[in-house]
């Protein structure tokens, strides 16, 4: 693909960029074309049963957060080769539903209250077929507990809806996804706080805005709160705007660095791996070191064997998930602050 400009005015360094970098960005937006689909290309939805796609055909949960009209379209697919051996669950009672964790880390979420009955020792689970079928080899009685009447599912729940952050973020770029805005929308005067674009736009900023949203996150005001609190650390903002300070990669850096969980950038960290729902900062310019995109570690294996990330790339595109981390530097990776 070939791209006679780039678009920066909000997810990257201002508005433009020198031809170098557009050159440099067309470059990268050529390597991309191997790893996402076509701006017309619409989301499938999850087919029968396999090893790697559950039965029904949404997560079936309600979800506080953004665009609730695409929640049922919303699956999430189990990792391949997942055994009991290394899930554990919580049940969480205020909003009847099963959080499923592998290895410590929720990695599912799913509906009580459905027309199947799964023994799981001296617990009864009322589930649907499809997540009864899913559920019942991987469930064992000494790793089933259920949440005390204040305790949130770890590792934490900031919009009290009963699905872990993390798993929140996910499911929030999951929706913008299936949304599939167009790559566009410079400068735009927005409410505050709370304040977005048109939802039929949206630059690679706009996906975390929203997926933080979804987890009961609003960077356009905590940016704005940090301004205030501490102007040093941002000093490339001559004069708040908070129409678009967090819609530019570079000014919400500083925040993420203050405010939210720092992991290590290298892909390949064992003891600090990937994990669905990490944001990413990426340098896409070779020439100009420092981030100028960002996107979210998503839970779908890219061609790579790398997690595939969400993300608005650029000019042509729509928001998708692509096989970013096989070819683009990962600068910085921060994972949301939970409590």
């Amino acid at each position: 693909m070939w791209l006679s400009a780039v678009s920066l005015a909000a997810c990257g360094s201002g508005a433009g960029g020198s031809l170098g970098e557009v050159r440099e960005k067309e470059q990268a937006t050529e390597m991309s074309g191997q790893h996402a689909e076509p701006a017309e290309a619409e989301p499938s939805a999850p087919g029968p049963a396999t090893a790697a796609r559950p039965l029904e055909r949404s997560l079936g949960v309600v979800d506080r957060g953004i665009f609730s009209d695409l929640d049922p379209k919303v699956q999430l697919a189990l990792p391949a080769g997942i055994t009991a051996a290394e899930v554990n669950a919580v049940v969480e009672p205020g909003h009847q539903m099963l959080v499923l964790y592998q290895r410590d880390w929720p990695i599912k979420v799913y509906p009580l209250g459905g027309a199947e009955e799964l023994a799981v020792g001296e617990v009864s689970l009322a589930l649907r077929p499809g997540d009864r079928e899913e559920l019942a080899p991987l469930l064992d009685a000494a790793r089933l507990r259920q949440l005390g009447e204040r305790e949130s599912p770890p590792p934490g729940d900031a919009d009290r809806d009963g699905i872990p952050d993390p798993l929140d973020v996910l499911l929030g770029g999951k929706k913008v996804v299936i949304d599939a805005a167009p790559y566009g929308g410079g400068y735009i005067q927005i409410d505050y706080p709370g304040g977005d674009i048109p939802r039929d736009k949206g630059v690679c900023t706009d996906v975390i805005i929203r997926a933080g949203r979804n987890a009961g996150f609003d960077l356009q005001a905590a940016l704005q709160r940090d301004l205030r609190e501490a102007r040093r650390a941002y000093p490339m903002v001559k004069r708040p705007n908070a129409s678009i300070d967090h819609r530019r990669v570079k000014t919400i850096l500083p925040y993420f660095e203050r405010h939210w969980d720092r992991r290590k950038a290298e892909l390949d960290a064992a003891d600090d791996p990937l994990r669905p729902g990490d944001v990413v900062f990426f340098d896409t310019f070779p020439s100009k070191p420092g981030p100028d995109h960002i996107g979210i570690v998503s839970d779908t294996p890219g061609p790579s064997g790398k997690p595939m990330v969400i993300n608005s790339w650029t000019d042509g595109f729509r928001t998708s998930e692509m096989d970013l981390l096989s070819f683009v530097p990962v600068t910085h990776r921060f994972r949301f602050p939970s409590k």
